[in-house]
């Protein structure tokens, strides 16, 4: 990890595992996909492993047995649904985004495929909407994390430099957006990633969740 402090303009912000806490989503959309292919509900490290596969683009082999794409089709469309809902605030986040929203503009970047209002609702009903200058989700882009197209428009949209930007996120494909803009990076614990595993992407700094950021501000 390269820096110990950051000073940035914009701050770009990961919302599942990031902001909002979607175990349950997690856990029932894959409840879901399991009946639509009559398969029983696998162990709790497995029903985990699903949407960091999901969100790498890996196969479900190994994980699912049974119609794949069958799975896949439903378990999307129900996490899609019980997103909304079934997420809860990780705790002190309110307080940390409102800290942060007065240092840096905030973009919030999902790969989410709903539209964005729908988001920005969810935002609103947790009461952190207002903090955030833009919101993207995956039907934004022509292509989603961990390509840096969300990226390079809100750097126009905010007038800002690339090394004025730092990315937040509790996954690989965050700190791979963020490489892939050229811009600095954050790990958090708070999601599906285990540390070695953020630390192959070589962020620039490892946190255990959001609440730690502000320290590493100024």
């Amino acid at each position: 990890m390269s820096v110990n402090k950051f000073k940035p303009k914009c701050i770009f912000l990961d919302l599942d595992g990031t902001i909002v806490d979607p175990y349950q989503a997690y856990v029932e959309a894959a409840q879901i996909g399991f009946q639509a292919i009559g398969q029983e509900v696998s162990e709790t490290r497995i029903v985990l492993e699903i949407p960091k596969h999901m969100e790498q683009g890996l196969s479900l082999e190994g994980l699912v047995w049974g119609d794949l794409v069958k799975f896949r089709e439903a378990y999307l469309q129900a996490y899609h649904v019980l997103t909304y809902g079934k997420t809860r605030l990780f705790p002190n986040v309110v307080s940390t985004i409102g800290f942060l929203s007065l240092r840096a503009k905030l973009a919030l970047i999902t790969m989410r495929h709903v539209p964005n209002q729908e988001i920005v609702k969810e935002l609103d009903s947790f009461g952190i909407g207002k903090y955030f200058s833009s919101v993207m989700t995956g039907l934004d882009t022509v292509k989603p994390k961990p390509s840096p197209e969300a990226i390079f428009k809100c750097i126009q949209n905010f007038n800002v430099e690339k090394d004025d930007c730092l990315i937040v996120g509790d996954s690989i494909t965050d700190i791979k957006t963020g490489k892939a803009a050229g811009i600095k990076t954050v790990g958090l614990l708070s999601g599906l990633y285990y540390h070695e595993e953020l630390a192959r992407e070589s962020p620039d700094m490892i946190l255990s969740d959001l609440t730690k950021l502000p320290e590493a501000i100024y």
